[in-house]
């Protein structure tokens, strides 16, 4: 394993390019997301062996619920299968979204919006499942908090898939993260991936503005 320096204490994960995979590889749209699991338990294990001390995965949004139905059923069954898992592993796990909305799958109620601890807890993992960035930031009128209050500042975010935007991805948490982007698709993940953007990170300049 390589050693780095300089360790961001909290990554966000955008894994996109389920669906432009697929068809690459000549399978249907739904199919690349099942493809998408495996890779996020490889990143988890060299997370932890890097030290990572938080990451935040993003799942899927509310505006991705306009997506077709089956592709609506394929990664809300991937979102849900990948928690399962991970609550077999060490970490402690939070699943932030809109629970009041039908597009939150029940299986995951029991991690919602709380965070629950499994094995050893050598890591925090936030989920983010049905998650609008509006809903997270209007809760500031009701409660005085926005809803991801649980989630702390966001050091470094890594998306797969070519695409230069956030997409709604936490944007309170973003507003000091610097930004690498990987080409390859989500379910095409390599080690190297990983390892290319914490080499990157180590000549960031991290001033939080000052």
């Amino acid at each position: 394993m390589e050693s780095f320096k300089k360790i961001p204490s909290h990554i966000g994960i955008i894994p996109d390019g389920n669906r432009r995979w697929a068809m690459k590889n000549g399978l249907q749209k739904k199919e690349g997301y099942y493809h998408g699991i495996n890779p996020g338990f490889t990143l988890y294990e060299m997370m932890i062996a890097c030290g990572v001390k938080e990451a935040t995965f993003y799942g899927f949004t509310k505006d991705n619920n306009k997506r077709a139905v089956d592709q609506r059923e394929a990664f809300t069954k991937a979102c849900v299968d990948a928690v399962e898992l991970l609550a077999n592993r060490d970490a402690n796990l939070l699943v932030i979204g809109n629970t009041d909305s039908p597009a939150f799958p029940p299986e995951l109620m029991k991690y919602a919006n709380k965070r629950v601890s499994f094995g050893r807890g050598l890591i925090n993992i936030n989920f983010l499942v049905n998650y609008d960035w509006k809903w997270d930031l209007e809760n500031l009128m009701k409660e005085k908090h926005i809803m991801s209050f649980e989630i702390p500042r966001l050091d470094l975010i890594i998306r797969w898939g070519g695409q230069r935007r956030l997409s709604g991805f936490l944007p309170v948490q973003s507003t000091y993260a610097d930004f690498y982007i990987i080409d390859d698709y989500w379910p095409s993940f390599q080690k190297s991936h990983f390892f290319d953007a914490l080499r990157w990170y180590q000549d960031c300049d991290v001033t939080l503005g000052g």
